[in-house]
């Protein structure tokens, strides 16, 4: 298992905070059969979160096909755990309606340093219920800005 990096916005330390299997490696490969159904399941160099599998919304009929396609490729596939996005209000064709949300930041880096932007690009999961947030796959950004720090 390895870990992803993240910056923490308000104190601006770099830190590991999501667990990260890798499907090739043998005991990554057991602790992701256990738990598929609990995983989101990427493609190493996939895009657009095209290949994605979200275990908690899956279908129980998809399961063994899915375990079929990383046999077959195990070295392409990598495991995290299925985060908890935020939801914000977002206009739909019935009105506002809750949709989940990511943040990517603005972060500068030049010769006087690193500088975090006061805003960023929220993408949103314009499907009810979707944890898709990507454009290429139904999804819709909103631009972020911080009004007051």
């Amino acid at each position: 298992m390895t870990e992803s990096i993240t910056i923490d916005l308000e104190d601006g330390p770099i830190h590991t905070n999501v667990p990260t299997w890798r499907y090739s490696e043998s005991e990554d490969l057991n602790y992701v059969n256990e738990h598929i159904e609990e995983l989101e399941v990427k493609e190493v160099h996939g895009s657009g979160d095209y290949g994605m599998w979200i275990g908690p919304q899956a279908e129980q009929a998809s399961i063994a096909t899915f375990r079929r396609k990383l046999k077959s490729a195990p070295h392409n596939f990598i495991a995290q755990p299925t985060l908890a996005l935020s939801t914000c209000p977002t206009c739909t064709g019935s009105g506002l309606a809750p949709r989940h949300v990511d943040l990517r930041p603005f972060v500068l880096s030049g010769r006087d340093g690193v500088r975090i932007v006061p805003g960023g690009l929220t993408r949103v999961a314009l499907a009810d219920g979707s944890l898709i947030v990507n454009s290429s796959q139904g999804g819709g950004t909103k631009d972020t800005w911080v009004l007051d720090g």
